[in-house]
């Protein structure tokens, strides 16, 4: 007798099934067709459970985040570019050289195979830009829950050079502060792709990693003090944090923050303060005052650094506040944001 055996036919997936994260050959499927070409390298191809990589001895820098931004495409980039931009600059604030990335994926049933090979070839593209290795990774897919979305978590090492002590508790009385381009691009771009809101503007993302910027100051002016990216929470946020643990006060001059006419006529028609906006491709430099004229032509001969700007001093203050001289003579507080001023913007 003989059995009649009935190949299974081969589909062509448009998307994501749940059977893509349950660790078979649809997730081999993923692997090999999507994630593998784009990432490829010497030390993936070891196809092992975890990376195996040389470092050289000395202090390291190691950071984690996770992005959940909503929609994940929007101008000027997209969650995957978001999350290795983000990442880079986190290992570039500790004044380490970037090296290795690992990208974990946590995705809706549902969601678009076309979309998320797009977002791969984002990571690829940044990855290359930023001169990291994506080593490790991993892929979930769970029921949907908000309508065919998509989460990444990167984690992120560095070397940190001998020469370099970046820290909060470096930053002295008459510190300049200086910020290396226009805020609240990021969060505003994000706002605007939003549909319930029907708010149209021209504003791009500003996500980008800013290793030639890190890397020039560091060389030049080892005397900077630190180094921050003020993402969630804007320039408050982070301010506050730098003020609290430097044990001083900064004040800071509103007619001298670079903001662009699109991202000023957005926060009066929106009721935002620019301040507590998000940004994903700016930097936070403190230096001591006496460099702040090198610090600035350093980093407008960067890449990505042309608006920057300085805008306030460390200044003595029992209270650790961050003060704003306004364009009109007076001085307000900068709280910290209690709470979110816009949702799901990295």
């Amino acid at each position: 007798m003989n059995t009649i055996t009935c190949p299974i036919p081969v589909q062509e997936r448009e998307h994501i099934q749940l059977a893509h994260g349950g660790g078979g050959k649809l997730t081999q499927e993923l692997i090999e067709t999507i994630f593998y070409p784009a990432f490829k390298n010497d030390i993936l191809e070891q196809e092992h459970d975890s990376a195996q990589i040389a470092m050289p001895g000395g202090r390291i820098a190691f950071t984690t985040d996770s992005f959940v931004v909503d929609p994940v495409f929007f101008p000027g980039g997209d969650i995957g570019e978001l999350a290795v931009n983000g990442t880079v600059n986190d290992l570039l604030c500790s004044g380490a050289v970037p090296q290795y990335i690992s990208v974990g994926f946590i995705i809706e049933e549902g969601f678009a195979i076309n979309d998320l090979k797009k977002i791969v070839q984002s990571i690829a593209d940044a990855a290359r830009k930023a001169n990291v290795k994506i080593v490790t990774g991993d892929t979930k897919v769970i029921e949907r829950i908000h309508g065919n979305q998509i989460y990444i978590n990167t984690s992120g090492i560095g070397s940190i050079p001998e020469s370099v002590a970046l820290s909060p508790k470096n930053v002295k009385h008459g510190d300049s502060v200086i910020v290396t381009g226009r805020i609240g691009e990021h969060g505003i771009c994000v706002l605007s792709t939003r549909n319930s809101l029907g708010f149209e503007t021209d504003i791009k993302s500003d996500t980008r990693s800013l290793n030639e910027i890190v890397r020039n100051l560091l060389k030049d002016i080892p005397q900077t003090r630190v180094l921050r990216d003020p993402t969630r929470g804007g320039l408050s946020s982070t301010l506050n944090e730098i003020a609290h643990t430097a044990g001083a006060g900064i004040e800071i001059n509103e007619e001298a923050l670079p903001i662009s006419k699109g991202v000023e006529s957005a926060c009066e028609l929106l009721g935002l303060d620019p301040l507590y906006i998000a940004n994903e491709g700016i930097l936070l430099v403190f230096v001591p005052g006496e460099y702040e004229k090198q610090a600035l032509e350093i980093i407008r001969n960067s890449e990505h650094g042309a608006d920057a700007m300085p805008i306030g001093k460390v200044i003595p203050d029992p209270a650790h506040r961050v003060y704003l001289q306004s364009a009109f003579g007076g001085k307000r507080v900068v709280e910290v944001l209690s709470g979110e001023q816009l949702p799901r913007i990295c």
